[in-house]
């Protein structure tokens, strides 16, 4: 059974992960097309600064507003605040604590340990999507693909991602002999060979 410290952990090594893909991004880098259908690079760097900003929001205030989650132009100055403000809104969280996270689910409260579960699936997910943008290659460790692949199975397979521009694709057939990492990137709309 993973905790919610080793969930704390895990989140933490994905951030700084994130974060030395992100450094090596330069501006001519930004019209690149992604793995996210419609979104090109500057699309998914601002998309995910803005879910670093709403995360930490609800974190501290126990829920926050959608507004709070859109996305922002890309620097990498938004970036590195971003995510060290959702750090630490991690790190002081009390481990107890419930939160109304709307990304997630508008009326529930969720535990915290579920909030930093899905987060950490939003960081490694893009962090495979900003590598292969950028022509590199991303595979995260083995604690932190089977943390992904727990939250990936919950992730419902519905309409909304069958619309353009969604975050996560349809999911695609599993490749055979395939890794939790691979798994997890397929129920995500990923083609882990592309």
């Amino acid at each position: 059974m993973i905790t919610t410290t080793d969930l704390l952990s895990l989140h933490a090594e994905s951030i700084h992960t994130a974060t030395t893909y992100v450094s090596w991004i330069k501006e001519e880098d930004l019209p690149r097309a992604t793995p996210c259908r419609g979104w090109d690079l500057a699309t998914l760097l601002g998309h995910m600064v803005g879910q670093n900003r709403g995360f930490a929001l609800a974190v501290r205030d126990g829920t926050a507003p959608r507004t709070a989650y859109r996305s922002e132009r890309f620097t990498h100055g938004r970036w590195l605040d971003s995510a060290y403000g959702l750090l630490q809104a991690f790190a002081q969280a009390d481990p107890h604590a419930t939160i109304l996270e709307v990304e997630l689910h508008p009326t529930k409260q969720l535990p915290l340990s579920q909030v930093i579960g899905a987060q950490l699936l939003d960081t490694a997910v893009h962090t495979w999507d900003v590598a292969r943008t950028l022509d590199l290659s991303y595979v995260p460790t083995r604690e932190i693909a089977d943390a992904v692949l727990r939250v990936a199975e919950t992730v419902p397979d519905n309409a909304s991602r069958r619309r353009f521009g969604a975050a996560f694709a349809p999911a695609l057939p599993e490749p055979p002999a395939s890794s939790a990492w691979e798994r997890a990137l397929t129920m995500l709309g990923r083609d882990p060979q592309s």
